[in-house]
């Protein structure tokens, strides 16, 4: 019987570590019209670009367009190409950092040439086929896209409430900071969510208006069903998961587990609390155990040239 139970876990266990989505990203900046916002914009670009790298596992899965090549056409064409290769499964995220402008009508996201307005965007977005999505728009007056872009399975960021607030925004630099550092991972799983990401952000950008006592000119938004599950970060040990498919599986166990702690929280007050805390206990046993094999595959995939398996 042990030799049959340590075959199943086997099989499931490479089951899960050949048959996992896959993570895309496209990262856009925009014309900076100034010397410091051009400088901003590219830097912002390139340091999303290398989180996601991290996050996706490969530098190969992720397409950045900076100034003068991200025209209109070249971002049509690095979409259509992100829909031709995306599976149902995989997993898109689209980061746009720059400045927009809002007419009362038509969003338009400021790029070298003809700027490229909500309508065709949200048209090239849609033939993504990717199951779970995620675009963050860090311009100003990005609030205006964030109703018209929405659709089932897509989460969509603005950095501002509506089309009626331009003022150059702050959002995206905090957003790099929750993707690239652990003060916004909460539960400290070296996993950072979209919703932690703009939890974090969102805070920071009301605390730095507050620290130049001005009055705020961004009020960020957040739209979208799964943003407590869509990763945008990874940090320590998950950082290392892309090259590791192993590792990845055991991830993806502590996260069956966590959501285990999540269902015996929210039966507390259905149970006697010696038979609670018998449960939790189980679970956070679990927990641990598991905690250990990624710490110890963690450290012998670090250890590698590389840091790859």
């Amino acid at each position: 019987m042990n030799a049959w139970r340590v075959l199943v876990g086997t099989v499931v266990f490479a089951t899960a570590a050949t048959c996992q989505a896959e993570t895309y990203a496209l990262i856009v900046s925009g014309l900076g019209g100034e010397t410091q916002y051009e400088q901003r914009f590219q830097s912002q670009a390139d340091s999303i670009s290398a989180a996601a790298a991290k996050l996706t596992g490969a530098q190969s899965r992720v397409t950045t367009l900076k100034s003068a090549a991200a025209t209109r056409e070249s971002i049509r064409q690095a979409l259509k190409t992100l829909a031709g290769k995306v599976k149902r499964d995989d997993r898109v995220m689209i980061v746009l950092v720059g400045h927009g402008s809002f007419d009362g009508e038509e969003y338009r996201f400021n790029v070298p040439g003809p700027d490229l307005n909500a309508t065709d965007l949200g048209q090239w977005l849609d033939q993504i086929e990717a199951g779970e999505q995620l675009i963050v728009n860090g311009t100003s007056a990005s609030g205006a896209v964030v109703d018209r872009w929405r659709r089932e399975g897509r989460i969509v960021i603005s950095a501002t409430k509506s089309g009626g607030e331009r003022t150059a925004t702050r959002f995206p630099q905090f957003w790099l900071e929750a993707i690239t550092g652990s003060a916004a991972d909460i539960n400290k799983d070296d996993i950072v969510t979209a919703a932690e990401a703009f939890d974090y952000a969102t805070r920071r950008v009301a605390e730095s208006f507050k620290a130049d006592v001005s009055l705020a000119t961004e009020h960020a938004r957040l739209e979208g069903d799964s943003a407590a599950k869509f990763q945008v970060g990874r940090l320590g040990a998950a950082a290392l998961s892309g090259v590791d498919a192993a590792l990845e599986a055991l991830l993806q166990q502590r996260i069956g587990i966590e959501r285990d702690i999540e269902a015996v929280k929210e039966r507390k007050a259905t149970l006697e609390i010696d038979a609670y805390y018998d449960q939790l206990e189980a679970v956070l046993v679990r927990l641990a155990l598991l905690q250990k094999q990624i710490d110890s595959r963690a450290a012998a995939t670090a250890a590698l040239p590389g840091g790859k398996s």
